[in-house]
């Protein structure tokens, strides 16, 4: 924020939201990181909280539509413009073209941020874009937006707001289920405020606690939908047995955790465990039946955020901190039941993380390919003979979910099985999933299923190699 002289005539919902915006712009901030903490210092009211979140996520979600938009009106592109200009017209086009918000209030505290933030000359230039963006309807917009091009999916990518890259790989993953007409769905609900999941785990939350949860989940069997407010205030209650944690992500967890009955004194592995969500689904699954598990995070800060989930199942549960592709050497044929939820794009939970799509490139999948081929291999040689493997993605992009395990299957070829995981994850859910493709891949989808797009193919390693 710069010296000067913060405007009365700003609600603090929309200075805390552009405050997020622009750091997301300039310093390559996480929103989901920096709005919680934003909104604690601002001291905001539950209503403003709420505010301030549709206007940063909803802001983040359509910047490409709104920055073309912004283009159309302003005569040049959006690179032409300030930053801390441009950030104040995309937030006052959001509420203009999106929001219920009255013109004057989205123009006047836009133009006010403009003019504090920007410089006092920028105003003038503000206030005629945003009249000029309320003279007309969404409709009407998305109309003049789209223009004369004329490529299916670069239209989507500008209506929508997804890089056209992204919509490619969506229509390729829906394409491999013989649901390519799926696609305008998904990219809406790639759009859609998602709900917040909490997982309860299992024989550990105080059934006080337990009864309070509310709404179940449509599928997971430990999971609930919170109505509504603020989650911390639950999951401290509960001292960490009832965490925030997708649908989809918990599925993943029990597709490995429920492939077959527990036996005692199994060893397992969560490979790539930060920050520690599956982790802590995994732990408390393993206490249930007997089993041990080791998490191991490479990174050190996340480690940490693994002990932090982890705690509340044991404080005895071990979190090692080294390269993942080293724990073929470190311990071979040791484990009876491993998690490898990759790193990845991301490109599942863009709902969830907005600003993802604008940082990614093509280039980033096959950079992670790389290091998902190595964590595979490393993985399968760390199993036991008839131990299973979980391959667990949070991304539908065919490079890093089928291609990947096609790959690997084809290099351990007579060494590993592939399960049928379509089976396995049905035998979980509490209702039928709508599931397509491979049955020996799950591929979970927002519109779908109404979790991140989670990507799971479970192996049996049939060979000590």
């Amino acid at each position: 924020m710069n010296s000067r002289i913060q405007s009365s005539r700003i609600q603090p919902a929309r200075r805390v939201a552009y405050d997020v915006i622009s750091a997301v712009s300039t310093s390559d901030a996480y929103a989901n990181l920096l709005l919680p903490v934003r909104i604690d210092r601002a001291k905001l009211s539950t209503g403003d909280a709420a505010l301030a979140t549709e206007l940063t996520y909803g802001t983040l979600r359509m910047r490409g539509f709104y920055d073309r938009v912004i283009s159309l009106t302003a005569g040049r592109p959006v690179e032409k413009i300030d930053g801390p200009v441009l950030d104040a017209l995309r937030l006052g086009a959001h509420q203009l073209l999106s929001m219920r918000t009255a013109d004057h209030a989205a123009v006047n505290e836009s133009v006010e941020l403009a003019r504090e933030y920007g410089s006092r000359s920028a105003s003038g230039f503000a206030n005629g874009v945003l009249r000029t963006i309320s003279r007309s309807t969404l409709e009407e917009w998305r109309e003049a937006v789209v223009g004369e091009e004329s490529d299916p999916d670069e239209k989507l990518a500008l209506l929508y707001s997804h890089p056209a890259w992204i919509v490619r790989a969506l229509r390729q993953g829906l394409d491999a289920e013989g649901r390519a007409d799926e696609l305008e769905a998904l990219l809406a609900a790639d759009n859609a405020a998602p709900k917040v999941n909490l997982v309860a785990l299992p024989g550990l939350v105080d059934s006080g606690i337990a009864a309070s949860l509310g709404e179940a989940n449509r599928y997971s069997p430990v999971g609930h939908d919170l109505g509504g407010g603020d989650p911390s205030a639950i999951t401290k209650r509960s001292h960490g047995t009832v965490r925030v944690q997708d649908e989809g992500s918990q599925l993943a967890a029990l597709a490995l955790s429920r492939a077959r009955p527990i036996e005692a004194d199994e060893r397992w592995l969560d490979l790539c465990a930060g920050p520690g969500g599956k982790a802590a689904l995994l732990a408390a699954e393993a206490l249930a039946g007997g089993a041990e598990l080791l998490a191991n995070e490479l990174v050190p800060a996340r480690a940490e955020l693994v002990r932090s989930a982890l705690s509340a199942v044991s404080s005895d549960i071990e979190v090692a901190e080294f390269d993942g592709t080293e724990v073929g050497e470190r311990h071979p044929a040791a484990f009876d039941r491993i998690m490898l939820d990759a790193p990845c794009t991301g490109l599942g939970a863009l709902r969830r993380r907005p600003e993802a799509r604008w940082r990614k490139s093509p280039r980033d999948v096959a950079e992670l390919s790389a290091l998902q081929a190595s964590l595979f291999d490393a993985a399968v040689v760390a199993l036991k003979p008839g131990g299973i493997l979980a391959y667990v993605t949070c991304s539908p992009h065919t490079g890093e979910t089928l291609g990947a395990v096609g790959a690997a299957a084809s290099r351990w070829k007579g060494e590993l099985e592939p399960l049928d995981t379509s089976a396995v994850l049905e035998a979980v859910a509490e209702h039928p999933l709508d599931l397509a493709g491979d049955p020996h891949t799950v591929q979970l989808w927002p519109h779908r299923h109404g979790t991140d797009a989670m990507f799971i193919a479970l192996f049996q390693r049939t060979t000590a190699g």
